[in-house]
């Protein structure tokens, strides 16, 4: 299958289409091994009393953060099962952190993930905050379907030949 315009607006091509507009997964055989490291943040924001459920490890389907941290890890391994053209790595390193802010009323969700190789990890570590967050969710929908999942982006990456970028 064809598909058109494989250069942004910006110029720079895309590297998951060759020059007839076809998918292909980059070759990084020829890139340098470097530690790579790529921290990703979400929220989900909901009610007062939803946030107090999870505060008080009170949730009918149980310990929510412990849960998503769980979640988040296990989907950083499983990136590449999950999004087309990703390299499957040999991560070193997983974190993913929750927190509660009673003032937004949110879990906040942080995940970094880390290796030495030729490819980098921003897929890996937003796979991982998505899938903490969208746990939340779940585990927490049959009090509160008004949830919101959001910013979910990419806030540091380091290592290989772009070197390092902050939000």
């Amino acid at each position: 299958m064809k598909r058109g315009g494989t250069k942004p607006k910006t110029g720079a091509a895309l590297t998951h289409f060759d020059e007839g507009g076809n998918a292909r997964m980059v070759d990084v055989g020829d890139k340098e091994i470097t530690e790579r490291i790529a921290v990703a943040r979400a929220s989900v924001t909901m009610q007062a009393a939803t946030l107090k459920l999870i505060r008080d490890k009170k949730a009918k389907k149980g310990d929510v953060l412990a849960v998503a941290q769980l979640a988040g890890i296990m989907a950083a391994k499983k990136t590449p099962d999950l999004i087309p053209l990703c390299h499957p790595l040999a991560l070193s390193s997983v974190d993913v952190t929750l927190s509660l802010d009673a003032k937004r009323k949110a879990v906040d969700i942080e995940a970094t993930c880390k290796l030495k190789g030729r490819t980098g990890v921003e897929m890996e570590a937003l796979t991982a905050a998505s899938v903490a967050a969208l746990t939340v969710y779940d585990m927490c929908k049959a009090v509160d379907r008004g949830m919101v999942i959001s910013d979910v982006k990419l806030i540091h990456k380091s290592g290989g030949k772009s070197g390092t970028w902050d939000a």
